[in-house]
């Protein structure tokens, strides 16, 4: 059996692009973009030059490919009458930040069909400006790392229990002659109860003494690793 002292480290890295502004505008309107997490609130990023008076400010999402727009809001207030269903009841501004250049949007209860091309356009007396987001959805968990021992031997066990899209799953191991990648790995990825979201399940064989292993999750929303270090064998 394996003598260890477990160190689990999360280090979840968000990855993040940026985008331009779209097209030539008398006022600069700036997109920030960041991921949105299944389930969970989101924000639609977008700040523009600050303005001192709310009712000359108007803002407005739109989303490319849907019929109807994503959330309008003018002279201090919301107006969603041509809203579509899609988002009905789910969007908000800030609206105590809204004079200070904010036009974000505020998105609740996540959906992998959120994803796609946003333009938030914003008119004050100084002009108006638009710029493009492109909003990526999905889910990501930090990966647990222990030992299961096994009649064949012990093997280290890494889990985390939601990500999407499917991410890539590697292994890598340091020890006093260097870094490298273990040889011998395998990875399952089972649908949860949601069918949406996937537990991922992988394990890395043949482990060696005085070795640190750290198990690698990534996708296009996500890095996230789990460590743990192997101080000896029995």
């Amino acid at each position: 059996s394996l003598t260890t002292v477990i160190v689990i480290l999360a280090v979840v890295t968000v990855l993040i692009i940026r985008f331009g502004v779209s097209g030539q505008c008398s006022i600069h309107v700036t997109a920030l973009p960041s991921p949105g997490i299944i389930g969970q609130r989101g924000v639609l990023g977008c700040t523009f030059q600050p303005h001192i008076r709310m009712g000359s400010i108007a803002i407005r999402w739109d989303k490319v490919g849907i019929a109807g727009l994503v959330h309008e809001f003018r002279g201090g207030q919301d107006h969603l009458q041509e809203q579509a269903a899609l988002f009905q009841g789910r969007t908000a501004v800030f609206m105590d930040q809204v004079m200070g250049g904010n036009a974000s949007l505020e998105l609740q209860d996540m959906r992998i069909s959120d994803a796609g091309t946003y333009q938030c356009s914003v008119t004050t007396a100084r002009g108006s400006g638009t710029a493009l987001l492109h909003y990526r959805t999905g889910a990501f968990s930090t990966p647990r790392v222990h030992v299961e021992s096994s009649s064949s031997g012990d093997t280290l066990q890494s889990e985390a229990p939601h990500w999407f899209p499917q991410p890539v799953v590697y292994w890598t191991a340091y020890s006093d002659a260097g870094e490298y990648l273990p040889p011998v790995s395998n990875t399952s990825y089972e649908l949860n109860a949601e069918s949406i979201t996937l537990k991922v399940v992988s394990f890395l064989h043949n482990v060696t003494a005085n070795t640190t292993y750290t198990c690698v999750i990534e996708n296009n929303i996500a890095k996230a690793t789990g460590n743990i270090q192997v101080t000896g064998l029995n």
